[in-house]
């Protein structure tokens, strides 16, 4: 199942992106240590909004900051297809 918020998506309506977003995170409490996931999250969060504040230059540590995001989707992901798998 793919997933994404597009940045027009994300542009056009926030409060959308926000709610597809929640419904996604639903399943946070079914992966194995997520609470450090989330906190490395939060962490890389901070991170980006400090390094584009009154940035003029592209922040190059942006890819590296983006993988705990990837990390968390993925698994995600594969909770999903899990049920698919059961299911079918």
């Amino acid at each position: 199942m793919a997933w994404n918020i597009a940045r027009s998506e994300a542009l056009a309506d926030p409060d959308a992106a926000r709610r597809k977003v929640l419904g996604r995170l639903q399943r946070l409490s079914e992966l194995e240590d997520a609470e450090l996931q989330v906190v490395n999250i939060l962490i890389d969060a901070v991170l980006m909004a400090e390094a584009y504040r009154g940035a003029r230059h592209q922040v190059t540590f942006l890819p590296e900051m983006t993988r705990s995001v990837d990390h968390l989707l993925r698994d995600l992901a594969i909770l999903d297809k899990a049920d698919e798998l059961a299911s079918a």
